[in-house]
């Protein structure tokens, strides 16, 4: 047995224990970094840092303070919260107390929110502030098992007439509360922890819901003991490593990223605002972060627009950097896979060079200048944006998984990387391709079940243990995975052929640096159509250096000229797809696709049905008067 499998298969059966046994070893390693915004509100933030005894003193008093508040294993408490370093010491004194965390996005509404709350069973409720309390005041007679809600943030926090007595208090007061417990209880949380089985329910996820509403998926602490110990057995982190972690923590892919942590013990950086990554990234200095797909499009636009800004010889410089990028990238992984060796030949390597000091070194400062690797998941990134990173210097490690699997089941091997797949199977996963191209996958990462819906759950996971992705994929020989699509997304047009629409949503964002979403369509057409939102930034910047400034969004899409730009894009994408690919006609939106319109889930996966029912006008005028099945 080699000491990868040793260490898989020795695993504990929490994460709470892993936590406890990385207290014990590093109490003074520093565990995590937050900001705290200026007193006087004006200025940068000040980061301040938790040891891992300063983290688990507060750990233990939140999971002291639930077993106060009569909270028993198993059951469950709801976490309503952005990413930040809260949220994480909340979900591990839930942990810690034997409990179960449900996770709600903070951008769920009021319905959705009742409807997991009473779904899950919830206990109680931590929620980040007034906001997230009234979502619970607003539907509190359906929830005769919400005992308590807990505001992190406590300021503007008043008494409703309607709430019970004890109801509500601040994470402040449970704290005290836990430290009250532990003062005459010492031994509560070891006992707690202790008791704990790998079957154990740890975390109920609700998928965020591309089609209809969400389930709960039933995660024991296997799971992420499992993940814990099988992401680090990749290689891919170190106990030096300093991760920028600013992914929903209520989403799978931000909360496996906490447990490899906790195993190898480095530092991470909590901040889940998204509109500070680029101010952050050069004061945390990270050497690796995740990201999804639409993150390093957005660099990517916003690198070409500013080129592009910058006049027709520095957008000429950058095209050709980024035609350098691409081809040293794919050289250098090619030859690595045929003979060990990541060359390239020595022409290519010298206008490597050049490119490297006018554009990429500019890219990889504004990372923070130390990012050793990304891992993006979630959703599939385009291979030219991928390939571009890579030849820049900013390697982009592509892995996959779903809720139901604990985020992470593949994911690419470091060095041996290779763009456009997926990488190979964690230790410990099983995989085979179906006959009709569907994943199944098998092991330990696997969900239990999904909460209260046995008939949902035989649907997916058959009684040998193998669950059925719903994703389309293709394993080479040497076990790298290409997802290709979802199974239940493949468009049949009505000349029979099948379309993956998000290979050629990738390949368009990869040609058009002003798109920010796309949506083709065409089941059960006559040819492909496709729906198109731009980033707004890019959009407007290249509008005022062309005679439109000071015109909003919905007007410089609505502008011929805008259309004409576009135009030229969708051509180009066309030639280099098969016949029954290409977009025949598109229309521009007349604003992007958003989390508040339902249009994209928290993770920011298009939601095909609700993007089609929504704008069916404008899809049924670009199939006016042509022949239909």
């Amino acid at each position: 047995m080699s000491d990868t499998q040793t260490m898989i298969e020795n695993r504990p059966p929490s994460v709470a224990t892993l936590f406890i046994d990385r207290v014990a070893a590093t109490p003074d390693g520093e565990a995590y970094r937050y900001p705290v915004p200026a007193a006087t509100g004006q200025g940068p933030d000040e980061w301040k840092s938790l040891s891992w005894a300063q983290a688990a003193e507060r750990v233990y008093a939140v999971a002291a303070g639930l077993i106060a508040l009569g909270v028993q294993p198993e059951e469950r408490v709801a976490l309503a919260a952005s990413t930040r370093v809260e949220w994480i010491l909340a979900d591990l004194g839930v942990m810690c107390a034997g409990a179960a965390t449900t996770t709600i996005y903070p951008s769920t509404n009021t319905e959705e929110s009742a409807f997991i709350l009473s779904d899950s069973d919830s206990r109680v409720l931590i929620a980040e502030d007034t906001a997230q309390l009234a979502k619970a005041r607003a539907s509190r007679s359906e929830l005769p098992h919400l005992a308590h809600v807990v505001v992190i943030d406590a300021e503007g926090l008043a008494p409703d007439e309607g709430d019970p007595e004890g109801w509500v208090l601040s994470l402040a007061d449970l704290e005290a509360l836990g430290a009250e417990h532990l003062a005459k209880n010492p031994a509560a949380i070891t006992e707690r922890v202790d008791a704990i089985t790998p079957g154990q329910l740890a975390t109920l996820i609700y998928t965020s819901g591309t089609t209809g509403r969400p389930k709960g998926v039933r995660l024991p602490h296997d799971n992420w003991s499992y993940m814990a110990k099988a992401t680090v057995s990749t290689g891919l982190i170190t106990k030096d490593d300093v991760q920028y972690l600013w992914l929903p923590l209520a989403h799978v892919f931000g909360k496996v990223l906490t447990s490899g942590q906790i195993e190898v013990g480095h530092v991470t950086a909590v901040d889940g605002r998204v509109d500070k990554i680029i101010e952050n990234l050069p004061i945390v200095q990270p050497t690796y972060m995740a990201a999804v797909p639409r993150i390093f499009e957005k660099v990517y636009n916003g690198v070409a627009a500013k080129a592009r800004a910058g006049g027709g010889a520095k957008y000429k410089v950058f095209l050709w950097a980024a035609g350098v990028a691409r081809e040293y990238a794919k050289v250098s992984q090619d030859n690595f896979r045929r003979t060990g060796t990541a060359s390239v030949p020595f022409g290519l390597g010298a206008k490597h060079k050049v490119a490297d000091t006018l554009v990429f070194a500019k890219i990889r400062e504004a990372f923070g200048g130390r990012l050793r690797a990304c891992v993006s998941g979630s959703a599939a990134l385009a291979p030219d944006i991928g390939f571009f990173f890579a030849g820049a210097g900013i390697h982009i490690l592509e892995g996959y998984g779903l809720t139901e699997s604990s985020a992470a089941s593949f994911v690419n091997p470091g060095e041996a990387y290779r763009t456009g797949t997926v990488g190979k199977p964690l230790p410990g996963t099983e995989v085979r391709i179906a006959d009709d191209g569907e994943i199944l996958l098998r092991g330990p990462g696997l969900m239990e079940g999904y909460q209260g819906l046995p008939d949902k759950t035989a649907e997916v996971l058959e009684a040998d243990g193998w669950f059925h992705t719903g994703d389309i994929g293709e394993l080479s020989v040497d076990g790298y995975l290409r997802i290709t699509d979802r199974k239940k997304d493949l468009i049949k047009t009505s000349g029979g052929k099948y379309i993956a629409p998000a290979e050629v949503e990738g390949q368009f964002k990869a040609v058009c640096p002003f798109v920010s979403n796309i949506l083709v369509h065409g089941a059960d057409r006559n040819f492909c159509t496709a729906l198109i939102a731009l980033d707004e930034p890019t959009i407007l910047g290249w509008a005022a250096d062309n005679g439109m400034e000071g015109k909003s969004y919905a007007d410089v899409v609505a502008s011929p000229r805008t259309v004409e730009l576009i135009d030229g894009y969708v051509k180009r994408l066309n030639e280099g797809l098969q016949r029954w690919q290409t977009i025949k006609k598109f229309r521009l939106l007349p604003r992007d696709l958003d989390i508040e319109h339902g249009e994209v889930t928290p993770s920011l996966k298009l939601k095909r049905p609700v993007v089609e029912r929504a704008y069916k006008d404008l899809i049924d005028d670009m199939y006016a008067g042509s022949r239909e099945a």
